[in-house]
């Protein structure tokens, strides 16, 4: 058994990664709805992909884009999400990736 003084020192805050982060996005991981809240106090939901216990987070537009592309090409299976930008001015870009 350890002791607090242990655990604070092992601690390691949850970090959530971008998909960007990624050197490609397979289209076979799962993906999982997470809830959370602004400065504000309001809530809000967003989309991670579990890769080995670590979460990339989903924007709504990288899914939007890879359902484009999903119509065009079916059996598509990597893609690779790119971004410029930071924060509300945040921009994605997602190329087929084999």
């Amino acid at each position: 058994m350890s002791s607090l003084k242990e655990e604070a020192q092992a601690y390691e805050p949850k970090r959530t990664l971008n998909i960007t982060d990624l050197d490609r996005a397979d289209l076979s991981f799962p993906i999982e709805t997470r809830h959370g809240e602004n400065k504000d106090g309001e809530s809000y939901t967003y989309k991670v992909m579990v890769v080995n216990e670590q979460e990339y987070r989903v924007a709504w537009t990288v899914l939007e884009e890879i359902k484009k592309m999903l119509a065009l090409k079916p059996d598509l299976k990597f893609v690779k999400v790119t971004k410029t930008g930071e924060g509300k001015a945040t921009k994605y870009s997602v190329a087929l990736s084999e």
